[in-house]
């Protein structure tokens, strides 16, 4: 993971104290696009501008968020986030801007807003390209003025907020159709920041590896043992697209922690997809286990029938009589191999 401290020799070289460190601990790489992206952020961080953070699903534009406001002068005050696209159009409104007693059906009581709660610090808007037109209207109003109304309310109160906002949408292409409000891109669009796909900073696939496996030991309750990547897994998985980034990098790495049980994660423990979008092969696999590695001769060869196993199995949707004969193995022999080694079908029992 990168530690966006300044080593002694850089402080000396930027003039930077002790007190002015960049804190950006939740971000890990070390590629060229990421630190670029570490770059940017550092800069507009020490600024108040609106800031509009694109990129696909699964990027992080949240922990870019974080990151800016825990750098900011803001720091101190509360930084509130507010998915735009996960609540209807019509509690939105109340949920920005909050609501008087007796607005609207169900309204028993007054509610404070997510702006005002935001009020000495940032708001972070997600998804903000899922916005209804009408209500982008009055988002333009708030931005301009720092000012918002309650839903039922006939008095302004002041906000003091910094405006951060996502989207994973093409904006461009929404305001030609008229979804989306070119005054309003504008007026968040002042500082844009793209974050990259990961398929873009495949460099950085092992720091993050190791990034989220330092957080489970840090989260789990059992004592969790950091695993190691085979070079042919890595190998696997630095050709694969990760069409869901980060996200999905991160939700895989902790499925491989649980059903691992060994210390090195091989290529026949990754998911059918991934193995079947690489150019790698067990043989491959098993030879560089040795290798890179340093397990032991029998070692290997276990690793390797295991692995023989598991494609077979796969090959006949896990029915034991039918990977036997692909095998060309005795039924009783390939159900022993499977107790001992602790084999077990990804999805419903053995067939």
């Amino acid at each position: 993971m990168i530690s966006a401290k300044l080593s002694e020799r850089e402080k000396k070289k930027s003039g930077e104290s002790e007190t002015d460190k960049f804190f950006c601990n939740a971000i890990a790489g070390a590629s060229r696009p990421i630190m670029e992206l570490f770059s940017i952020i550092k800069k507009v961080s020490v600024s108040d501008s609106s800031i509009l953070i694109t990129g696909e699903s699964g990027t992080g534009k949240e922990l870019v968020a974080r990151t800016i406001h825990i750098n900011s002068p803001r720091k101190n005050g509360p930084m509130v986030v507010i998915n735009c696209g996960a609540i209807p159009g019509e509690l939105l409104e109340s949920e920005l801007f909050g609501h008087e007693k007796g607005a609207f059906t169900g309204a028993h009581k007054a509610r404070t807003g997510r702006f005002e709660l935001a009020d000495n610090g940032t708001i972070f808007l997600d998804e903000i390209g899922d916005m209804s037109p009408d209500l982008q209207v009055k988002l333009l109003r708030a931005l301009q003025e720092r000012k918002i109304e309650r839903v039922g309310g006939t008095s302004s109160i002041d906000v003091n907020i910094r405006i951060l906002s996502a989207t994973n949408k093409d904006l461009a292409a929404s305001m030609e159709h008229g979804s989306f409000r070119e005054d309003l891109f504008y007026r968040l669009n002042v500082i844009p920041i793209h974050i990259p796909p990961l398929r873009e900073r495949i460099s950085d696939i092992p720091l993050l590896i190791d990034h989220f496996q330092q957080k489970l030991v840090q989260r789990t309750m059992y004592d969790y043992k950091i695993k190691k990547f085979s070079t042919v897994a890595l190998k696997a998985m630095t050709q694969y697209s990760w069409p869901g980034n980060v996200r999905e990098l991160e939700n895989l790495i902790e499925r491989l922690s649980v059903m691992v049980d060994g210390p090195v994660i091989d290529l026949h423990d990754l998911p059918e997809h991934i193995i079947n979008n690489s150019n790698v092969s067990l043989s491959s696999n098993a030879i560089e286990t040795i290798v890179d590695n340093g397990i032991g001769f029998n070692e290997a060869v276990e690793s390797y029938q295991k692995a023989l196993i598991i494609y077979a199995l796969k090959q006949t949707d896990w029915v034991k009589a039918r990977a036997a004969d692909l095998l060309k193995m005795n039924r009783t022999t390939l159900v022993e191999k499977i107790k001992k080694m602790k084999i077990e079908p990804e999805n419903g029992p053995f067939l």
